[in-house]
């Protein structure tokens, strides 16, 4: 399934019963794809995919040797690819298909169904990378019968030292398939209390409660606060076993593997050095002062002597009834397609036309409705070459912003879609720079046409976004971290786990909050949860400061960068985070250039600090 920042679609229905008629927001079309998951070109497709999987079997069942080896891996490839491309594109649309009728049963058989062909997929793979492992020392006669695959060296030296932390094939087989009665399974029960979990006085879900933290009432804001931990500490028993049985089975997998630990498998499959993650780290560590001195200024903003973590995502006031009385504007759809289009132009030809693809073949689906996941997504089809994106559209900028991120997803794809499969898979350190930086695209020009109150608000935001990213994931960064020292020590309860979320608290928000904290936020993000995924947090923040970095550039060479760009995303899935950036002309090893995307908050901040000074005369 793709991960998705969820939100209940009830907080939406005021506001889309006011404003449906004017967001006039549309359904994707997804029959270019697939009629169905009943169609006959799906159960054609499906009956390929067995057939696919036969033809891989086959091959791999007598890999050939010396001089034939050559020919015999050429072929295996081709053929892997080609099943591996149909087997995604068909998950991808049933996934599809499931997050915009959850209650469909049919849809959700679909997902289940090639969720366990998965595993065939995955059994696939591990015996062509022991095959492979194997015969190393043949590959580079490989590349030297067939030139045109010698881009495939670092695509098969990352295969064999994946191989390298590979128990036997039985054991892995094993391991994949109680996963899916263990980890998975803690997964989904700490979906499951929070999706269910329910304010008794008021019916209010718990998502519901999450979303007053942006209330601009900070009654409501606190409140909400209060009873979030309430729910929290009801179920804390079945939450803190959930986590601490995960990481348990992470640690024990990763030492049978031979990791040295999650930190380490993590980097290796965001193609990262610990050099580059140092530097990273580093940078938002020295710069853990600014961020509070924003929370300060906010603070000034709120009226307040300092913020409380239930004021973190409060709205900035208008400082008179005149800002009060002009309402933020309500974005059509049509609007913010026109406006997305007439930005991506503004940056190069080829992203702009991409855009009007995308919007005119239908590849969005951003009407709120019941029965459809909340948040947004944007998935990829690599056999059908295209994609599309969810999102749920109600009218604000920050929607605006959000269709534009995910469309920098997408155009991420059309960018590297024809490309040999494995090159079309890059690591998420990379997947959140495209989609970043077509944010900025969008908060860039809006910051050129505002003043005053409306400027203010949008620099808020912008910092506000970025305090999350940068001081909220370092504070994840911290946890998580201790969490495996510790586990790898013992069990962990949920009063350990409340004790480790706490010094990380204090560690990064520090003195620029008052001293409440959210000791129960380990429970409330599923990234924690994610068995296939441990430090899901850094990789933002590589996005977040790479693409200001390369917006910068793009300011100051103007024309000529966006071959650059469209050059580095197709190289995303070939090479490196280090040697990707390199080719870019970025040293990401080192402080300084990290320091670079951080200097632009700097900015906007002492433009906010102005901002609240003239409030005060």
């Amino acid at each position: 399934m793709p991960a998705v920042a969820q939100k209940d679609n009830s907080v939406y229905d005021k506001h889309m019963k006011q404003n449906q008629p004017k967001i006039n927001a549309p359904v994707w079309d997804l029959s270019s794809v697939y009629s169905d998951v009943g169609g006959e070109d799906y159960v054609k497709a499906l009956k390929d995919l067995e057939k696919g999987f036969d033809a891989v079997k086959k091959l791999l069942a007598s890999p050939e040797k010396d001089e034939k080896f050559p020919e015999w891996l050429k072929k295996t490839v081709e053929t892997h690819n080609k099943t591996d491309a149909l087997y995604h594109s068909l998950l991808s649309y049933a996934n599809a298909a499931y997050t915009t009728d959850t209650t469909n049963t049919k849809y959700l058989n679909a997902v289940s169904f090639l969720q366990e062909k998965g595993l065939i997929a995955k059994e696939l793979h591990r015996t062509f990378r022991s095959i492979l492992t194997l015969h190393a020392q043949e590959l580079d006669t490989f590349y030297t019968t067939y030139p045109q695959e010698r881009k495939y060296r670092f695509i098969f030296d990352e295969e064999i030292t994946a191989q390298k932390h590979h128990m036997s094939d039985e054991q892995e087989s094993v391991a994949n398939d109680l996963q899916r009665f263990g980890a998975d399974a803690w997964s989904r029960l700490q979906e499951q209390i929070i999706s269910n979990a329910a304010d008794a006085q008021t019916g209010k879900t718990f998502n519901e409660l999450r979303n007053e933290a942006y209330s601009a009432d900070r009654s409501v804001r606190k409140t909400a606060y209060e009873k979030e931990l309430f729910l929290l500490k009801q179920s804390e028993i079945p939450l803190a076993a959930s986590l601490n049985n995960l990481k348990g089975a992470t640690v024990s997998l990763n030492k049978r593997r031979g990791w040295k630990g999650a930190l380490e498998r993590s980097l290796f499959e965001c193609r990262m050095k610990s050099k580059t993650l140092d530097a990273l780290i580093g940078a938002m560590e020295d710069a853990l002062p600014m961020w509070r001195s924003y929370m300060k200024t906010k603070a000034k903003l709120l009226g307040l002597e300092k913020c409380a973590f239930y004021d973190i995502f409060a709205p900035l006031p208008p400082p008179s009834k005149k800002d009060a009385a002009s309402a933020e504007k309500v974005w059509s759809f049509g609007d913010a397609k026109k406006y997305i289009i007439e930005r991506f132009d503004s940056f190069s030809e080829d992203m702009g036309n991409f855009a009007r693809l995308a919007f005119t073949q239908k590849w969005i689906d951003a009407r709120v409705r019941r029965g459809k996941v909340g948040g947004a997504y944007c998935t990829e089809f690599p056999l059908h070459k295209v994609s599309r994106v969810l999102s749920n559209f109600t009218g604000t900028f920050s929607d605006v912003s959000t269709l534009a991120h995910e469309l920098g997803h997408a155009y991420h794809n059309w960018c590297v879609k024809d490309s040999d499969y494995p090159f079309t898979a890059y690591p998420m350190t990379l997947a959140e720079t495209a989609s970043i930086f077509a944010e900025t695209i969008l908060i860039k020009d809006q910051l050129s046409k505002t003043s005053g109150y409306e400027r203010a608000k949008l620099i808020e935001m912008h910092l506000s976004d970025a305090n999350q990213v940068l001081v909220d994931i370092l504070c994840r960064f911290y946890f998580e971290r201790s969490v495996f020292e510790e586990r790898a020590k013992g069990e962990l309860s949920a009063d350990d786990f409340c004790r480790l979320m706490l010094d990380a608290q204090n560690k990064t928000y520090g003195s620029g909050l008052s001293k409440e904290r959210h000791a129960y936020m380990w429970a409330v993000k599923s990234h924690y949860y994610i068995p296939e995924f441990d430090f899901y947090n850094f990789p933002y923040a590589f996005g977040q400061l790479f693409a200001l970095a390369l917006y910068a550039r793009f300011e100051k060479e103007g024309a000529a960068f966006p071959a650059v760009y469209t050059s580095l995303l197709k190289d995303t899935g070939s090479a490196s985070c280090e040697e990707v950036c390199r080719k870019a002309g970025f040293d990401i090893e080192t402080k300084e250039f990290w320091e670079s995307g951080i200097r632009v908050f700097a900015s906007e901040l002492k433009e906010l600090k102005a901002y609240a000074a003239s409030l005060a005369r």
